[in-house]
């Protein structure tokens, strides 16, 4: 399973969004500059994010974007499903072997486990010692 661009940067999209949740709303702009994304892209990947129900624009001359709901709420899970689709390990499960097949479901419900349990308070308050904030592979 390969995580592509739009599920990184939906979910430092998300992240970012975390961090400062109760703040107000956060532009595109912001997220964009700080992390050195382009903005453009950043804004095909939150109108699907809002069609899920995750974030919440917010219109006007100091609007942007809030999450919809609480930060602990929302699992890493729920973002990249919404931006990649189903986890999925391999294609056509059902091909394979039996022994094959058990590997690649144990190999699925392990990362469906670990994004299922991660939420964006865990990973907007994860940071290092070096106040950087850890980059999460899968």
């Amino acid at each position: 399973m390969k995580i592509s661009t739009k599920g990184r940067y939906g979910l430092t999209i998300m992240i970012e969004l975390a961090k400062r949740y109760g703040e107000g709303p956060i532009s595109l702009k912001s997220i964009a500059q700080t992390n050195n994304l382009p903005e453009h892209y950043l804004e095909q990947l939150i109108s699907p994010l809002r069609n899920a129900g995750l974030v919440k624009s917010v219109r006007g001359a100091y609007g942007g974007y809030i999450l919809a709901d609480e930060p602990s709420k929302i699992t890493a899970g729920d973002v990249i499903r919404v931006l990649e689709g189903p986890l999925q390990v391999v294609e056509e499960l059902e091909d394979e072997e039996p022994a094959k097949r058990e590997l690649w479901m144990r190999i699925r419900d392990a990362v469906k486990e670990v994004l299922d349990s991660t939420t964006l308070e865990d990973l907007a308050s994860h940071t290092d010692d070096h106040g950087d904030a850890y980059m999460f592979y899968i």
